[in-house]
């Protein structure tokens, strides 16, 4: 097992008496075998770097860091039921204590989604029950039986518990730091036009299928549900920090759980119902996030419900996700987001490695075999290679099919965070954390990659490469640190060659984080302010450079 044991904190020795700067760390994860591996400092000297050059200006303060994190999931912690209470125990430090990858931020999901075991359920099933009186969140606390589940060997873990273990290990270290963002996928069936939790559509028919809308009668009841929710976790000694009130509200065409919003739909739901549900309850405190569907949609609900100053006095910002491409992170939509609604913040809140275990496309012939299951599972290989594609690779139905090539998913991620945290993006939350070898269990067979994979017959736990960078990122950008202008000079390198972001902390820790997508090294400079230092950057390889200003 990988143990994460970096110290990632400051030198003490500041740069020499000559005024000079110099590195306190230099962080790589890499193809070559890397793992947060803590490199040789580099030296600055003054003047004015030529050639290809990142160019930092700490003086240029951008936004406020919220967080870098994972999800919590009804599958997460049905693998993890699946490991003796120590080796889960030590999966869990590793995700989030501070020797680990010190998670920041998560999320968390209301009632069923894909990623629950059997799915279909909510904790209001009982039909016409307006009031709400058989509310309940049992089923996030009453385990997996082995009678059920003969490989389950902790039969009390559960969602709940999973939260409280996470809850339980930042109490017990100085940075406490973990803000949940939950999010229902749909309301209770009964709530809903189609009193069903999807109605599934066809491929070839895209579009089709529905989740369903919140029949008149219930959209106040569906507010009451949510503040319940809240209250019920309060109880257990979780507080809820943000929350969407749906997942995808444009929805999944029926595939599994949802349930559709318009953007003014939501705003009046917003602004006429959870709002004032969420003051009266208690719970105003709670950041509202918007839309929480595919950035490249983001500008018109924000358009929408953000310029609506009676909704917006409740909102707190607008969540996004990234399966509109593999390779674009549609920083256009955040900056048109951030210059329209600058007060208002914008968190990356789902991403994932989809479509995995699905058959080789037409005319892929692969001769390791194309996303074998034995491909990705304890294979870094797969990880920092050309190998994944999504949902919409071969589907002929799908828009804008020049978005969605094959991918190195190493590279998806760390684009995607670099370019979103230097485009207004304050926080980013990956979907599950923990799931089985197969990229389960899905209750519809939507297989996707985890930051750790684990064996649930042999119990071998696996923590791909994406667990790695992650944690990089985790324990170098904190909450509070502070992005700063970020400019690059790629001197006839290609525009996706190399990509870089930094974040300063209150104690005056510059971290910039930098992407090699090539697969040779990379001579670089790293300009700041009136000096420079002369970097390499190794291949295929993430690297974060930590220099004292203070």
């Amino acid at each position: 097992m990988a143990v994460l044991v970096s110290s990632c904190g400051m030198s003490t020795e500041e740069g020499g008496s000559d005024g000079l700067l110099s590195s306190s760390e230099v962080i790589v994860t890499s193809e070559g075998g890397d793992k947060l591996a803590v490199k040789d400092n580099v030296a600055f000297v003054a003047g004015q770097a030529s050639g290809t050059v990142i160019v930092v200006d700490p003086d240029k303060a951008r936004q406020t860091i919220t967080g870098i994190g994972s999800s919590f999931t009804e599958s997460s912690a049905f693998v993890l039921a699946h490991l003796d209470k120590d080796t889960r125990q030590g999966v869990m430090a590793q995700i989030y204590s501070e020797n680990g990858a010190n998670f920041s931020l998560a999320r968390t999901v209301v009632g069923s989604t894909d990623f629950s075991v059997e799915g279909k359920f909510s904790y209001a099933d009982v039909a016409d029950d307006a009031a709400l009186e058989h509310f309940s969140i049992e089923v996030d606390k009453d385990g997996f039986s082995k009678a059920d589940y003969p490989g389950i060997q902790d039969e009390t873990f559960d969602l709940l518990p999973m939260i409280k273990e996470a809850l339980d290990i930042k109490a017990s270290q100085e940075d406490e730091t973990l803000n949940i963002v939950a999010s229902a996928w749909t309301a209770p069936a009964w709530m809903k036009d189609i009193e069903d939790w999807y109605v599934g559509g066809r491929p070839e028919n895209y579009g089709q299928g529905t989740g369903g809308v919140l029949k008149d009668e219930y959209v106040s009841t569906y507010a009451d549900y949510l503040v319940k929710y809240y209250d019920a976790y309060e109880a257990e000694g979780v507080d809820i920090w943000g929350m969407t009130p749906v997942n995808e509200p444009h929805g999944n065409s029926g595939n599994w759980e949802s349930m559709h919003f318009t953007a003014e739909t939501q705003r009046d739901f917003i602004r006429d119902h959870l709002g004032p549900a969420l003051q009266a309850g208690g719970h105003g405190d709670i950041k509202v996030l918007i839309y929480d569907q595919n950035r490249d949609g983001a500008e018109h609900w924000a358009d929408v419900v953000l310029g609506d100053a009676e909704a917006a006095q409740y909102v707190y910002g607008t969540a996004v996700h990234w399966y509109s491409s593999t390779n674009r992170v549609f920083e256009e939509a955040l900056n048109a987001v951030h210059d329209k609604f600058p007060d208002f913040d914008i968190i990356h809140t789902e991403g994932t490695i989809d479509n995995l275990g699905r058959p080789a496309p037409p005319g892929i012939t692969d001769p390791d075999g194309y996303e074998e299951e034995a491909n990705w599972f304890d294979n870094d290989a797969f990880w920092w290679n050309t190998t994944a594609t999504d949902w919409a690779y071969t589907a002929t139905w799908a828009p804008d099919p020049e978005y969605h090539p094959m991918y190195v998913p190493v590279h998806r991620y760390a684009r995607n965070i670099i370019v979103s945290l230097d485009n207004w993006m304050s926080g980013w939350i990956d979907w599950n954390v923990v799931l089985d070898r197969h990229g389960g269990p899905n209750h519809v067979l939507n297989y996707c990659g985890a930051p750790i994979m684990i064996d649930t017959e042999t119990r071998q736990v696996y923590y791909t490469p994406i667990f790695h960078v992650l944690a990089q990122f985790s324990r170098t950008i904190r909450p509070g640190d502070t992005v700063v202008e970020t400019s690059r000079q790629l001197n006839g390198l290609d525009t996706d060659a190399l990509y870089a972001v930094a974040t300063l902390s209150e104690a005056g820790l510059l971290s910039v984080q930098l992407l090699n997508t090539t697969k040779q090294p990379i001579e670089y400079s790293l300009q700041i302010g009136e000096q420079f230092a002369e970097v390499t950057i190794p291949a295929n390889a993430i690297q974060t450079v930590r220099i004292p200003l203070d």
